[in-house]
């Protein structure tokens, strides 16, 4: 089981991240700057919004300091490919959805391992081991943002074999997901069954309020319903493949038990994505207009 993991876990998150590679190019990060508010109010809501409400909701919830801190990872951790697909089931704005999972995912490689260093210390104390943050970084940058500029270099030079492999490549790497987090929870079974009555509540809860608070917050701020939906999504589903591997990276080892919520986060965020994502379908006529344009 731990070679799989081992072996599994690098390998899974690289073809991820190679296949969002696939989907993006120069003008995913050039359309930054020409809708500026909107990309900003999504890049606070991932950068400043997950991690502040994990971290609020971990000081009135009783959490193991293990899990808890392997909650911080995941609230650290990008969307990535996944929030890009649900936009798109949603009806949101692909286009935002593409740009924020791309900037957001290669600053991870700077603001993750710092953060996580951080919040080690925060819930940890004493107990917390020292994290080599440059270690963890360069980690970080060969096993997900060299696969992205692989990916986005394939494109560039080959856009017929990019149209070719990448269906292929993304079902390769949802069945590398989907193994990962089944011999992740089987490596760490016993800590995963005496504190799922907490941790499971605790995910589907922050998951959803993530989602509502995404949502409203954008459309407060006088964004659309199709761009409101992407930030909800953006806001709301974070990368539990990248929490499992940076947990690792820390640790040393293939599944320590700062792996668990982002192993248990990536089964229940379907949980409370996909009814979002139904009732982003049901909006009404004036969902592509901000609440002030409204009569």
């Amino acid at each position: 089981m731990d070679l799989v993991l081992s072996l599994g876990l690098p390998l899974a998150l690289a073809i991820i991240m190679l296949t969002l590679g696939l989907g993006l190019s120069g003008a995913d990060f050039a359309r930054v700057a020409t809708r500026p508010r909107a990309f900003a109010i999504g890049f606070l809501a991932q950068v400043a919004l997950v991690p502040a409400l994990a971290y609020a909701l971990l000081q009135v919830v009783p959490l193991d300091p293990a899990l808890a801190f392997g909650m911080m990872i995941l609230a650290l951790s990008p969307g990535g490919a996944t929030t890009n697909i649900l936009t798109r089931f949603a009806r949101g704005d692909v286009a935002l959805s593409v740009s924020l999972t791309a900037v957001v995912s290669l600053l991870s490689v700077v603001t993750v391992p710092i953060l996580v260093a951080l919040f080690a210390g925060l819930i940890l104390g004493e107990a917390a081991e020292a994290i080599d943050i440059t270690a963890l970084a360069a980690a970080m940058f060969l096993i997900t943002t060299v696969p992205v500029l692989i990916g986005m270099a394939i494109r560039r030079l080959a856009p017929g074999f990019t149209r070719r492999i990448e269906p292929a490549l993304l079902r390769l790497a949802a069945i590398l997901f989907a193994v990962v987090l089944l011999a992740a929870l089987a490596t760490q079974w016993a800590v995963f069954a005496a504190n799922l009555p907490v941790l499971g509540p605790l995910l589907l809860g922050w998951g959803a309020a993530l989602l509502a608070l995404g949502y409203a917050l954008a459309r407060l701020l006088g964004l659309d319903g199709r761009q409101a939906s992407t930030i909800s999504i953006e806001a709301g589903v974070q990368n539990g493949t990248v929490g499992i591997t940076v947990a690792s990276l820390i640790a040393g080892t293939a599944m320590p038990p700062f792996a668990v919520p982002s192993a248990v986060y990536g089964i229940l965020m379907y949980v409370v994505a996909l009814p979002a994502i139904a009732l982003f379908l049901r909006r009404g006529d004036d969902a592509g207009r901000p609440l002030a344009t409204r009569s």
